[in-house]
């Protein structure tokens, strides 16, 4: 699979392609933007590869591409990829999810668990999104059924996966309400200490 990495000095006086411009480019010519790793302080590099026949279309991707086409800026490489995604279906995949429409497998399972389907509709837009995605973008039976089967799972727990239930911000809480705890822990010990000594 053909790839390059990207490299940007930050601040370069002469450098003004941004990293929208960068993928436009790289959709004209059927490639696609992965990983962004920083090199220093003043350095990053960015990843990009042909795009794989089966890998989904975002939203904001068909977006751009519509764009490009319409300022005939699309090339022939570009065009192949996109009819390849209409032809396997990876070009309209996402639009469910976009849509937050459940699928059918999915849905069956949540309505067998007692609370999995309420709970799992009680969430808010953005983490049915990920949950959605998570599904759609599993590349194997195996992988897509075993996704579902801890998205149910948890459900019915009133919970969402371990891997989506947390975010920084809830850890941050976790960590100084732990703090806290010591706090109070060594605190109370002193007071013991003291009361010793009386």
């Amino acid at each position: 699979m053909p790839f390059g990495w990207f490299f940007i000095k930050k601040g370069t006086p002469n450098f003004n392609l941004s990293w929208s411009e960068s993928v436009d480019e790289s959709l004209c010519f059927g490639w696609i933007d992965s990983t962004k790793k920083t090199i220093d302080n003043e350095r990053f590099k960015q990843y990009f590869s042909k795009r794989k026949p089966k890998s989904n279309w975002s939203k904001v991707n068909k977006h751009k591409v519509k764009m490009l086409i319409d300022q005939s800026l699309m090339k022939e490489a570009g065009y192949k990829s996109i009819e390849i995604a209409k032809e396997n279906g990876s070009w309209t995949i996402l639009d469910t999810v976009e849509r937050l429409e459940i699928p059918e497998d999915l849905e069956q399972e949540l309505r067998r668990q007692k609370g999995a389907m309420k709970y799992f509709e009680s969430l808010n837009k953005s983490s049915k999104k990920g949950l959605l995605y998570w599904v759609a973008s599993a590349k194997r039976d195996e992988t897509r059924n075993k996704r579902i089967s801890e998205i149910v799972e948890n459900a019915s727990l009133q919970m969402k996966p371990k891997q989506f239930r947390y975010n920084g911000i809830q850890q941050g809480l976790e960590i100084i309400a732990t703090y806290r705890l010591a706090k109070l822990h060594i605190l109370t010990d002193i007071i013991g200490c003291l009361n010793i000594y009386k």
